[in-house]
């Protein structure tokens, strides 16, 4: 009962803490750590049941990173791996030797120095996947690439972690890194057989009742967590390859969705947890290594990121977007410093550098990457430098060469049926997207389609907005429907501009900024039904027809992927 109490206590001081935090329209994860700041020992002491609490902040990391494996289709993990593993590498290496050296000029010792170069090295998968999943870009090509690269450091931070108690004890380096290689092979292995064969078994079954099939989903991501936990290797791998073996499952979409809320609660645990276990002691005198390592982390780390992707031919701002994703400390560096301390190699004083230095970057990431979209427009004319010359791997073809009647902004779900229409009325248009998976679709299927971000200020500059006839926008944010009716109107008065919103003073708004038509699609069913009413009256053989219809249409979704989304408030 003392746990209960416990509990109930932190999730009430955390909805105070988030009230007040929502109140200034800040992120949401920014409280959940200044909860656990307030109520570990360093202040209020409030958390005694340090394993209780712990065990369900790991029960948050597994369900988080196993609702992101579930996202990820095999095929564009083949095609990100490349890019990912190249870009996690390189990042962990370049940020290592540089760390090393801003140490040693600051006077650190040799060891030291090592310790604090490797801890700046290694970014948060955790923050950044909850991060990613409340903008919505988990499925963008950045997202894809920044998770790819995140889970390749989660790799690397382990073996080190298992390698450094070795250098205090008569242990073998390259015995430990066999060992765990061949685990990893062998672990690998197993699961994909299991998920190729025996998975569909047994998700066919467990189906049939709705109940069952999320219990089958939460004891099969924990069973895997655990099982990669005992061979030595981490729970976030476990439970992200337990998501991906289920990535290509018909009921992937309902486990998804029903794991949400359970997942959302037990990771404000890890958070708190996260904020309590951030030590503190006399950082007077170094503050100066704190804002400079800091600097480094919040600028550097993003440099780095986007002079590896520029280099791999991806554009500035694929780059800039992922570079974002580094500009904080893991939590695994605060484990990979404390072991040091543990072990006698560094004091507790480089702890409490690092854990300042990630209380800052932890912060200073979450709101760069939280309004990156209106950051990079200041910045995009100076990133240039990052981009390789020549045709680039992210890059629209030759789009604003040609002329198009019409531009669908965002194809998945409401752009299904639009997109059809287009093609009845036979138009020229022109579909852009984020979401790659959907762009080669499209284009097997030889629809004209380019990727790109329509918060993309420079992509839109080259699209000939001034000669289209009609843009429809599926995208539900604000921000990015009023940049796109201002774009337009800049050098298009009289094109018909159809955009999308989910709150009524959000769609007035948007009529204030030029919009011609802004579907709601909350109230949009009533009116619906209405209509029907109105030009069926009550003959059933009419509503049968228009239910046959619908069925057909659904099925084609379903065929095509697509879910209907969950909306959440922000």
């Amino acid at each position: 009962m003392e746990v209960f109490v416990e509990i109930s206590i932190i999730i009430v001081a955390t909805a105070i803490i988030a009230g007040i935090v929502r109140l200034f329209k800040q992120p949401l994860i920014i409280s959940y750590i200044i909860t656990g700041i307030f109520v570990g020992p360093s202040m209020l002491n409030i958390i005694k049941s340090d394993e209780t609490i712990g065990a369900f902040a790991h029960i948050g990391i597994a369900l988080l990173l196993f609702t992101v494996g579930l996202s990820l289709n095999p095929k564009i993990i083949k095609d990100v791996g490349k890019v990912s593993l190249i870009t996690g590498v390189g990042q962990v290496i370049f940020t290592s030797i540089v760390g090393f050296l801003i140490s040693m000029a600051m006077g650190f010792p040799i060891v030291t120095s090592i310790y604090i170069a490797i801890a700046l090295t290694f970014s948060s998968t955790i923050i950044i996947t909850k991060l990613l999943s409340d903008k919505g870009d988990m499925k963008s090509l950045y997202g894809k690439i920044s998770i790819g690269f995140l889970l390749i450091q989660d790799l690397i931070v382990i073996v080190i972690l298992m390698i450094v108690p070795s250098i205090a004890g008569d242990f073998s380096v390259m015995s430990i890194m066999s060992e765990v290689v061949l685990k990893g092979i062998g672990f690998l292995i197993a699961i994909f057989l299991v998920g190729f064969y025996i998975l569909p078994i047994i998700t066919k079954a467990a189906a049939k009742s709705q109940e069952f099939l999320l219990l089958f989903a939460i004891s099969w991501s924990l069973a895997l967590a655990s099982f990669s936990y005992y061979l030595g290797l981490s729970i976030e791998i476990g439970a992200f390859l337990a998501g991906i073996t289920l990535a290509t499952s018909p009921y992937r979409y309902e486990i998804s969705s029903k794991m949400r809320p359970l997942r959302d609660f037990f990771i404000i645990l890890f958070f708190i947890m996260l904020g309590s276990q951030l030590v503190f002691t006399d950082i007077s005198q170094y503050i100066i290594p704190i804002l400079v390592f800091s600097a480094f982390i919040l600028i550097g780390n993003p440099v780095i990121v986007m002079i590896v992707m520029g280099m791999l031919g991806y554009t500035k701002r694929t780059g800039f977007m992922a570079g974002l994703t580094v500009a904080q400390i893991s939590e695994f560096s605060l484990i990979f410093v404390a072991l040091g301390v543990s072990i006698g190699h560094v004091t507790e004083a480089v702890l409490s550098i690092v854990t300042s230095v990630g209380l800052i970057t932890i912060a200073g990431s979450t709101y760069l990457i939280l309004y990156a979209d209106k950051i990079y427009p200041y910045l995009s004319k100076y990133l240039s430098v990052f981009e390789r010359k020549g045709k680039k791997v992210d890059e629209s073809e030759n789009y604003q060469d040609c002329v198009y009647d019409i531009i669908l902004f965002g194809y998945d779900r409401i752009g299904y049926d639009v997109l059809e229409t287009f093609k009845k009325i036979k138009k020229k248009f022109l579909v852009l997207d984020y979401n790659p998976e959907i762009i080669q679709k499209l284009s097997d299927d030889g629809i004209r389609c380019e990727y790109g971000d329509a918060d993309d200020v420079e992509l839109l500059n080259e699209l000939n907005l001034g000669s289209i006839k009609m843009a429809v926008s599926t995208i539900p944010k604000l921000d990015t429907n009023l940049l796109l009716i201002s774009k337009i109107r800049e050098s298009n008065k009289n094109a018909i501009i159809t955009v999308v919103s989910h709150q009524i003073d959000e769609a007035m708004k948007l009529y204030d900024a030029g919009a011609t038509y802004v579907l709601l699609p909350h109230f949009l069913g009533g009116y619906h039904v209405s209509a029907m009413i109105k030009k069926h009256g009550l003959d059933l053989s009419k509503f049968l027809e228009e239910r046959d219809s619908h069925i057909e249409n659904l099925n084609k979704r379903l065929k095509a992927g697509h879910e209907h989304p969950r909306h959440e408030a922000t």
